[in-house]
């Protein structure tokens, strides 16, 4: 009895504990409620003092302030002071710089839904629709990357013009000074619709529109400098560019040794206070052509002219200098990786220029860090990520297009597993990518600079957008390789680098910014303690330090009791009104991470401090946990306004699992490289207690994925979709018209080409030819000569899809590709091989079958049971329908043994020298044809094959000459 009241005593004391921490009880509040519990518990049974007294004592330390300060605050300070490094005014701006939106939710563990559910789902406003559908859509028309590129390396004069006249360097500046003032998902839209078309030109547009004087202007600049420069800058007359980075200062661009001197220098013939600047720039977009130059520069002022003679450097500074102006040298360009948006060097040696250049004024002298880096979350969450949504949304067109019209093995190469694994991947990237636009721009909708959102969106976007590509490039295979104006995928594929480049390169966004800056946006105490912990005021500063440190522990532990409870019970069930049984359950594991995340982050920060700022790999994890909590509330947002049909479902679904997969392995990853081995397993334990949760997505998902990646309309509505977010074309001689011509008429007329396939596969047709097959099959009445005609056709343009482009042996001009099986052309691929093949058995006396009589029709070849039979009941040949396999040395029936390929009889030299030949598809015909003899049953009688076969010859050569004057006909119609 007494163990029993003892048990249950201790148990009360427990659960108080953690009541305390999941309520998140105040310090006065918890410790009195813990006194009371202590004192009913010892009641109950005296033996619970033993935990009692200890939680009693703590108490009683927490509650009398100098027994506190004196054993706990006071030595807490002390050692997180001298642990933290000392921050730089430069430091301290980046860290200070720029908001925080929901990333700081998710980061704090307990993301208020009803907040989420009330985010307004960014929209188009009917300008911004129509400039899309107008001006945009025209842009696009005029733009042929490949000559933008390989002809011209630059944009042309006329797209120029149209671009300048047309506003599109004006997208941010407010209207009163000429420009469009659309909202940051109009934006979005603007740039990856044209960057579907052309990156040269959406980069050229971007910058203007993203890190330039503009923007630096619009929210820094005097009222003389808005009116002097943004009306040009909307209208075009002014070209901007912005020189942050040289040869000496990449990432590191607060370290830029650009320097401006304070001093007295002439400006029109006037002797005004000034500075003298050097500068030499490296890679900034539009320096060869700008008119206006944004320049950063560490300022110094030895003299004391600015009337503080204590305070000679005052730090990066910002000012706007005419490229005209007096020593500024502008012209020669960069070549970046192929892609020729013009992009240089900035110069100058003794440039002087009045203080009113500064932006801003002299009021503004030093605050140039804190200005780019709020101002640099636009390049990041609008301009970057727009496209890399862009080239992913155009890869999933152009490749799903691909699978399903490319065939290998007799099906579409997008039906096998191992490109599903690929395509399936592509499907869901894409699908978040697109979420993840949404989300992002609505929060920049909302106002704000939330830097820690935007360096999320600048890494993962373009990151994903490189796997999306890489993948495409894996399945297109040698159609993407070789290089020419048909080439769909090597353009965006180039131009990887850049992207993953510029804004803050992704290895620093990923390891040092994310989680760096994320912990002094997101975090409710952490950058007041830093600043505390800083202060030359010590004694005051302790004061602020000891409440701001207790509550701190107070949140770290409403975290982790979360986190505990919920790795036994789930997460908590709170969720946005509009949750459905689909997306509830995703709400619970991200309130279970989320919670998770606010402990291992605390834990982070508190046994590391400044050392985690070297911890880059674990800095790094910490930064997927957070960025995928985001990237799944953004593909809820994004499924929620969606069509929510089944293969809508499809691709949030296996984003969603992706993306949560994810987590769990950084965090496991974290605890196992952890220096503190103890703190990271008993934070494992508390938030995995029973380990992993999550699988990898099951290959049964994959493939269905993949298989709904190849389809459009109602079975995939995502696709269509897609078409409305690019610039989607369907003309047979465009770039990427060409292959969306061939699907979209493959889809018109899958049954018939499915059903001939099929049939043809299991020769049922005569001749060398695609063609012959097809006349072979009209003359016996297996198809209709619509039908022929519909097949020939839609062969045409599949050939044409895939062809590559070929060149002089220079590689200096693409050669026109000459496709032998139009309509036009198809007469000149017909042969006489069945009439000399059946007059040759006549012969010899080989009974054959080819009567017809003996010819089913397409629909009875493909339904019949006799000829039904595919892999391992088909001893003919080792492929299914299906794509399954029959290896070779499975093969060891004498008829399976015979049929093979006899390779040693092939003449390669000769067959090189035979145009037919050099035909894959004459050549497989021919080889099947020899392999799969015709006698399959023997049922012909040898009396009558002679007669038989000239009769067939007759009817064949009359309907040859029927066929070629048909072709003929509808050439001359042509004409």
């Amino acid at each position: 009895m007494a163990i029993g009241l003892f048990i249950l005593a201790v148990i009360i004391q427990l659960a108080m504990v953690l009541a305390i921490f999941l309520l998140s009880l105040s310090r006065v509040t918890g410790s009195v409620v813990a006194l009371i519990t202590v004192l009913v518990t010892a009641f109950i049974s005296p033996w619970s003092l033993i935990l009692g007294i200890s939680l009693a004592l703590l108490c009683l330390v927490l509650l009398v302030d100098p027994i506190r300060q004196s054993l706990i605050t006071k030595r807490v300070y002390k050692v997180l002071g001298g642990a933290m490094p000392s921050m730089s005014d430069t430091e301290r701006e980046a860290l200070d710089a720029g908001t925080s939106w929901w990333e700081k939710e998710l980061f704090m563990g307990a993301p208020d839904w009803d907040t989420f559910a009330k985010y307004p789902y960014p929209e188009l406003s009917a300008e911004e629709q129509s400039f899309i559908d107008n001006e945009v859509e025209a842009l696009c028309m005029m733009l042929d990357e490949w000559q933008i590129q390989h002809e011209d390396k630059e944009l042309s004069p006329e797209a120029w013009q149209f671009i300048k006249a047309n506003g599109f360097l004006g997208l941010i500046i407010p209207k009163e000074y000429g420009g469009l003032a659309f909202s940051s998902y109009a934006q979005s839209r603007v740039m990856s619709k044209i960057a579907s078309r052309s990156p040269t030109a959406a980069v050229t547009c971007m910058v203007p529109n993203s890190l330039g004087p503009g923007e630096l202007l619009m929210h820094y600049g005097t009222d003389e400098q808005k009116q002097r420069w943004l009306p040009g800058l909307a209208k075009g007359d002014e070209i901007p560019c912005f020189g942050l980075t040289g040869p000496e200062a990449g990432s590191d661009a607060g370290a830029i040794p650009d320097t401006g001197v304070v001093c007295y220098g002439l400006h029109e013939g006037e002797q005004v206070l000034g500075l003298r600047m050097n500068f030499s720039k490296r890679w900034i977009t539009l320096a060869p052509i700008a008119t206006v130059v944004g320049l950063a520069f560490q300022m110094h002022d030895p003299e004391g002219l600015l009337g503080n003679p204590q305070k000679t450097d005052y730090g990066i500074t910002c000012a706007l200098v005419p490229a005209s102006h007096e020593g500024v040298i502008t012209g020669p360009r960069h070549n970046p990786i192929g892609s020729p948006f013009m992009n240089g060097t900035v110069d100058g040696t003794d440039v002087f220029i009045p203080l009113d250049y500064i932006i801003g004024g002299v009021e503004n002298a030093g605050r140039g860090w804190r200005m780019l880096m709020e101002c640099l979350g636009v390049g990041r969450g609008i301009s970057l990520p727009a496209l890399s949504t862009s080239a992913s949304e155009m890869t999933y067109l152009t490749v799903g297009a691909f699978a399903k019209v490319r065939e290998q093995f007799k099906i579409s190469v997008g039906k096998f597993e191992g490109v599903q694994d690929a395509t399936s991947r592509m499907a869901s990237n894409t699908y978040m990518l697109e979420a993840f636009r949404h989300l992002v721009t609505c929060g920049l909708n909302q106002g704000g600079t939330p830097s820690v959102m935007t360096a999320m969106a600048k890494y993962y976007a373009t990151e994903t957008m490189r796997s999306v590509i890489n993948d495409g490039m894996d399945v297109v295979g040698g159609r993407a390789v070789q290089m020419g104006p048909r080439n769909f995928l090597a353009t965006p594929y180039q131009a990887i680098p850049v992207s993953i480049t510029v804004e803050g390169a992704n290895i620093l966004t990923r390891s040092l910014m994310i989680f760096g800056q994320g912990a002094m946006r997101c975090h409710p105490y952490l950058f007041d303690e830093l600043q505390l912990l800083q202060s030359e005021d010590k004694e005051g500063a302790l004061k602020q330090f000891d409440n701001l440190f207790f509550k701190h522990l107070g949140y770290t532990f409403n975290r982790g009791a979360k986190a505990f409870v919920a790795g036994y019970v789930g997460g908590s069930n709170h969720a946005p009104s509009f949750a459905d049984s689909f997306t509830r359950p995703y709400y619970k594991h991200i309130n279970r991470l989320s919670a998770g995340f606010a402990l291992t982050a605390d834990m982070s920060l508190g046994l590391l401090a400044g050392d985690l700022k070297r911890k880059e790999m674990l800095s790094g994890r910490l930064a997927d946990i957070h960025s995928h909590l985001f990237i799944c509330t953004a593909i809820l947002q994004f499924y929620q306004y969606g069509t929510k049909s089944k293969a809508e479902r499809l691709h949030a679904e296996v984003a969603l699992k992706n993306s949560l997969y994810t987590i769990q392995e950084a965090f496991m990853s974290l605890f196992a490289n952890f220096p503190n081995r103890m703190a990271a397993g008993l934070v494992s334990f508390v938030t995995f207690p029973s380990g992993r949760i999550f699988s990898p997505v099951s290959d049964e998902l994959k493939c269905e994925l993949g298989d709904t990646f190849m389809d459009d309309f109602e079975a995939n509505p995502f696709r269509d979709y897609l078409k409305t977010m690019v610039y989607y074309n369907t003309e047979p001689d465009d770039v990427t018209g060409r292959i969306e011509h061939a699907y979209q008429t493959l889809l018109d007329v899958e049954p018939l080409w499915q059903k001939f396939k099929k049939a043809e596969h299991k020769d049922s047709f005569e001749g060398l030819t695609f063609e012959d097959h097809v006349v072979y099959a009209s003359q016996n009445g297996d198809i209709t000569e619509e039908e022929a005609e519909q097949l020939i056709s839609y062969n045409a343009l599949r050939f044409d899809s895939l062809l590559t482009d070929v060149f002089d042996e220079h590689l200096s001009k693409a050669q026109e590709r000459i496709n032998p099986h139009t309509l036009e052309n198809a007469v000149n691929k017909l042969t006489n091989y069945a009439q000399l093949k059946n007059a040759a058995h006549a012969r010899n006396g080989i009974a054959t079958n080819q009567t017809h009589d003996n010819i089913a029709p397409v629909a009875d070849s493909v339904d019949s049971t006799d000829n039904d039979l595919t892999g391992d009941a088909n001893p003919n040949h080792g492929y299914e329908s299906d794509g399954d396999v029959k290896m070779v040395d499975e093969q060891d029936t004498v008829k399976e043994v015979s049929a093979q390929t006899d390779f040693g009889d092939s003449n390669p030299k000769a067959q090189a020298l035979d145009p037919r030949h050099r035909d894959a598809e004459s050549h497989l015909s021919e080889r099947m044809s020899y392999n799969h003899r015709l006698n399959k049953d023997g049922s012909v009688s040898s009396d009558n094959i002679q007669a038989h076969s000239a009769e067939q010859t007759q009817i064949m050569e009359h309907s040859d000459s029927t066929w070629k004057d048909g072709l003929q006909r509808d050439e001359n119609d042509n004409i």
